[in-house]
């Protein structure tokens, strides 16, 4: 029997329950909205931790519903721990999915992604959700009126499941091994096994009863299914039943349902030492016009013939690329190659050949480019210019295209619709007419500047060609500001954006208009950008202000979302007009802004609301002069709970252009790849700077010194920091720029350099062993850019180099490298150690044995970051020092 008080108690206790759960409720909506308090707000907040440091996680955005109503987004730690949220876009109502990939909003009524080997589904109108077990693969029909499933057993038997998303099947199909759905989404093919024969498959999605087979009861597998764009044809290859190797090729339109079949033994032209293989850069693929399939061939590699049984490396002194360089990049008789098959023809074409072994199509696939990356060899830069030769598919007539032309991979890129190919020359852009065969300077007479800083530590480049209108009839391309259209024979031109004017760089939205360059098998090609319609641009101020625009032509850009915060991963639903993006500030963790239309955007998710709890640092964009008089912008990072009546410690991080840092959030960890967190500094009571450095040809220490010491200079002047408690800090280049710095300068009472490179004399003539390439590329036109070798001008590698001062160094310095470092040789630390040991300075060197240029264990990490910070404690703050340092360097 159940007492009046029990009744009573328990009431009272669901009522509390009741009590709590709104609590949470209203914390999880209400919280996100006050998360980024104004700057001096007075809340009591305290001191962050590295014991905090787990609470905080990463968001990324993933997709939008077609009607907008719906967003998807994932929060992940470093934990590991990564969750899948998709919430309504107007009532905030959530569902949760941990480790949830593979997402798809299926028209406007349903959610689904996978977990492991589980489909999660939700139907977004009601609610309703069902896992389903054992799927290896999954996707819906356009109408998302169909869900296809392919189901493994614990037995290893699959079947293709066709079913309603409410639940009703359609069609089951036992056996199946793999499936494609053509880009529409309308069409299905499928390879199956019964009674140990293998058929094809082929139905629509909207008459699914209508089956017919394209190949049946076959001995050989079938896999690689690869559509055509528009879904018009598809192709495949075949394997014996035992065997790995693939024999042959097939080919199926939809219109005629006529099969082709190429068969390596018997196909005219095939090449008898050569095999059919996958390959990720040579994928199966059908040309626009259905005339033709493109796939990779390789020859079986000649046997090696050896005077003796010596494992010896003979390092050929004639030879044009080193002997690591030749083994890693330079077997081009064991490369895949392009070849191409002409189904209705039987006929067959190598395209790509050990002699010219790198290609790329046109726009239309009637044409190749091809190239030899050794063609100018030996040289010393990261890659050597190459003649480009066009070749006429159709007939195999190969014509000099370029000769001496840039390999860098924007500076020669096709058109869409086929008819040009752009490149970048000599300051200007420049277009191949291929019928014509006429090249022309489209950018001489415009004025325009197209080259500039784009790339960091390497020298001035194109600013780009994202694309070209409609039927190539005009080319798009990139100045420091603008987007221009310029038609192929440069007879007109005009300026699409006034980004000049503003002050704004405007640059295609690559979220909105997809990528804006497409994957061209060793090369590139440029988008298709239809300028009748509203097009999407990325925005970002010199003042470090960011956002989007709306262009439409004829009306030019309109502020859609711009202001002084970092703004990305923009998601545009143009039919809804609504759209979604991520804004964060340095004291304002990244958030995820709905908006629709001329309406105040809508906080939608605010990602580390516990930050609320916590003292936080500021970010103010500075500028500053070097010694030349170059103005320079660089970014202040305030310590949390800043107190203008103090001076504080400060840390100047140093690597080249750093300003675009500016509003973005850096979540507090202590597992970094270099041992520095800005967050983590700041709130430990440090500014941090970050200073733009302008390098100079010849005196890149000097150049990079410079600048560090007079934005550092410039930070004193404003009286926010104490001048003889500032630290130095940089990794790889940044190294090499610290190191170097310290040899200069008096002004930094401590510095970590890592992974530096410090004497360049003997840098130049070591080898990058994870690309193969002699060291002596970045000498020229990237980072060190002395662009003479050492023999030429020995007095700037001296001048510039940091163990040639080294007995000049006041500075503590903590130097850290991995042993297994293919990138930066190791021994560089371990020689400035042994410098700076014989002129008794004071310095620790830490070496991971298993680490390479960047730490990536964990437990590395957290030493690294522990014994960073404590050596800053100690120099910067006159806190007692560890063990280590206190018997390192007594």
């Amino acid at each position: 029997m159940v007492s009046k008080n029990y009744k009573i108690n328990r009431a009272k206790r669901v009522a509390i329950a009741m009590l709590r759960l709104q609590l949470i409720s209203f914390l999880l909506f209400i919280l996100p909205v006050v998360a980024c308090p104004l700057w001096g707000q007075v809340v009591q907040k305290k001191q962050l931790t590295p014991s905090d440091y787990h609470l905080w996680g990463e968001l990324q955005l993933d997709k939008i519903a077609p009607n907008g109503k719906w967003a998807s987004y994932r929060v992940g730690y470093e934990s590991g721990v990564d969750t899948l949220f998709v919430r309504n876009t107007a009532s905030l109502k959530t569902y949760t999915f941990p480790a949830g990939n593979n997402t798809t909003f299926a028209a406007n009524n349903w959610f689904a992604c996978q977990v492991n080997q589980e489909v999660r589904l939700v139907n977004l109108k009601t609610g309703k959700r069902e896992t389903i077990a054992n799927v290896t693969q999954y996707s819906f029909s356009a109408d998302a009126s169909k869900l296809v499933l392919l189901i493994t057993s614990f037995a290893g038997k699959s079947t293709l499941l066709i079913r309603t998303p409410e639940g009703s099947t359609i069609k089951k199909i036992n056996g199946v091994n793999n499936f494609a759905i053509s880009p529409s989404s309308t069409e299905l093919v499928y390879s199956v096994n019964k009674n140990n024969k293998n058929s094809v498959g082929i139905f629509s999605l909207e008459k699914v009863r209508h089956q017919s087979w394209i190949l049946e009861n076959r001995e050989e597998s079938f896999h690689d299914f690869s559509w055509h764009e528009s879904g018009k044809a598809l192709t495949f290859f075949s394997r014996p039943a035992t065997s790995t190797t693939i024999n042959g090729v097939f080919y199926y339109r939809l219109d005629n349902k006529i099969v082709h079949h190429l068969d390596p033994k018997t196909q005219s032209n095939f090449p008898e030492d050569a095999a059919i293989v996958t390959n990720s850069s040579y994928k199966l693929a059908i040309s626009d016009d259905l005339q033709k399939v493109f796939f990779a061939i390789k020859s079986n590699p000649e046997s090696k013939q050896t005077i003796t049984a010596s494992d010896v490396e003979l390092w050929n002194g004639n030879a044009k690329w080193i002997y690591p360089m030749q083994q890693k990049w330079g077997q081009f008789q064991e490369y895949a190659h392009l070849a191409v098959w002409y189904p209705m023809e039987h006929r067959f074409t190598p395209i790509s050949t050990t002699e010219l072994p790198e290609v790329m199509l046109n726009g239309n696939q009637q044409y190749a480019i091809l190239s030899n990356p050794k063609d100018y060899e030996p040289q010393f830069d990261y890659e050597g210019p190459r003649d480009f030769y066009i070749v006429d598919l159709a007939t195999g007539n190969k014509n000099l295209l370029l000769q001496k032309h840039s390999s860098f991979y924007s500076d020669l890129l096709p058109s869409p619709a086929g008819k040009y190919i752009a490149y970048f020359r000599e300051n200007d852009w420049w277009v191949y007419d291929i019928a014509a065969m006429t090249h022309t300077n489209v950018t001489v007479n415009t004025a325009g500047q197209f080259k500039g800083k784009v790339h960091k530590l390497y020298k001035d480049s194109a600013y780009g060609n994202p694309g070209w209108s409609a039927n190539d009839s005009e080319i798009l391309i990139y100045d420091q500001y603008d987007i221009w259209a310029i038609t192929p024979d440069g007879s007109s031109y005009r300026k699409l954006t006034n980004g000049r004017e503003k002050q704004i760089q405007f640059r295609l939205s690559e979220k909105a208009t997809n990528k804006r360059l497409k994957e061209n098998f060793d090369g590139w090609k440029s988008s298709a950008i239809n300028l009748e319609k509203e097009l999407i641009l990325r925005a970002e101020g010199h003042d470090g202000q960011s956002g989007y625009f709306k262009w439409k032509n004829g009306y030019g850009e309109k502020s859609l979302v711009y202001g002084s915060q970092y703004i990305d991963q923009f998601t545009y639903s143009q039919k809804e007009g609504t759209f979604i993006y991520q804004e964060q500030r340095f004291d304002c963790s990244p958030r995820l802004m709905f908006k629709k239309d001329a309406v105040d955007a809508k906080l939608l998710f605010q990602s580390n609301p516990q930050q609320e709890k916590y003292t936080w640092g500021k970010s103010e964009l500075i500028e500053y002069r070097n010694s030349k008089n170059i103005g320079l912008k660089g970014v202040l990072f305030y310590p949390a709970a800043y107190n203008p009546r103090k001076k504080y410690p400060m840390i100047v991080h140093v690597y080249e252009k750093q300003s675009n840092e500016l509003h973005k959030y850096v979540n507090p960890t202590q597992f970094t790849e270099d041992g520095f967190n800005a967050t983590a500094f700041t709130t430990q009571g440090f500014f941090v700077l970050y200073p733009d450095i302008q390098l100079e040809i010849e005196n890149p220490g000097i150049a990079a010194a410079d600048c560090i010491v007079e934005a550092t200079k410039e930070i004193i002047s404003r009286g926010l920091v104490k001048p003889n408690k500032i630290g130095l800090i940089g990794h790889s280049f940044g190294g090499y720029e610290t190191a170097f710095t310290i040899s200069q300068t008096g002004i930094f009472a401590a510095a970590v350099a890592g992974a530096a490179v410090t004497d360049i004399n003997s840098f130049y003539l070591t080898v990058g062993w994870d690309t193969g390439k002699p060291d002596m590329w970045r000498f020229g036109a990237e980072e060190w850019r002395i662009e003479k070798s050492p023999f030429e001008d020995p007095q700037a590698y001296n001048r510039n180099s940091p163990v040639v001062a080294a007995d000049k160094i006041s500075t503590a310095v903590l130097l850290w490298s991995g042993k297994e470092d293919k990138h930066v040789d190791w021994h560089q630390s371990v020689a400035f150690y042994l410098a700076l040991r014989r002129l008794n300075k004071k310095q620790i060197l830490l070496l991971y044995p298993a680490e390479k240029h960047a730490i990536l264990n964990q437990t590395n990490q957290k030493d690294l970051f522990e014994r960073v910070q404590q050596w800053f404690d100690y120099y910067l703050k006159d806190e007692l020092p560890p063990l280590w340092i206190s018997e390192g360097i007594k």
